[in-house]
């Protein structure tokens, strides 16, 4: 039915609308999120992962000599932690064994390491009667200038 030249339900769509578009100006801009410097005496080790949904959108959980210590999200989001200066063996949990997935790190005071966490879904895979994949995660030290540039288009998930 029409009412006036205009449907009913074009009418009810854009009703629905307008609460919408009210909120959305109520709404501030996020501001942009301000990382702290690394304590006095603390070195920091960044972890990250890029937005790939063809491949696993599972958590990658990473440990740093051997206590767990983040889990890095499939959603290209960014986490560090703040360590005790010295050597750092830097694992992730993965079903797949594979080369590159430990990576060792020695870091001094007020340094920091940046760590990307690669997948492969096919690594780990196969079957005869029910195909499987199951997640195989990678450890990537990336170079600061490189890393702190990829980092500018990942939202901070913690810290």
């Amino acid at each position: 039915m029409r009412a006036n030249g205009v449907s009913r339900c074009w009418l009810r769509r854009m009703a629905g609308c307008v609460p919408l578009a009210v909120l959305a100006g109520c709404v501030a801009p996020a501001a942009p999120v301000v990382v702290p410097p690394v304590a006095a005496g603390a070195a920091r080790v960044w972890f990250y992962r890029d937005y790939e949904p063809s491949v696993s959108l599972n958590m990658a959980n990473v440990a740093l000599n051997g206590a767990d210590v983040a889990s890095v999200q499939a959603d290209g989001s960014a986490l560090y932690r703040d360590v005790s200066p010295g050597h750092c063996r830097i694992t992730v949990e993965s079903a797949g064994t594979d080369v590159n997935q430990d990576k060792d790190v020695d870091l001094a005071a007020g340094q920091e390491a940046f760590v990307k966490i690669l997948a492969s879904s096919s690594w780990e895979s196969g079957g005869t009667l029910s195909a499987y994949r199951r997640d195989t995660f990678y450890v990537s030290l990336v170079p600061a200038q490189v890393a702190r540039a990829e980092l500018a288009a990942h939202p901070l998930s913690g810290g």
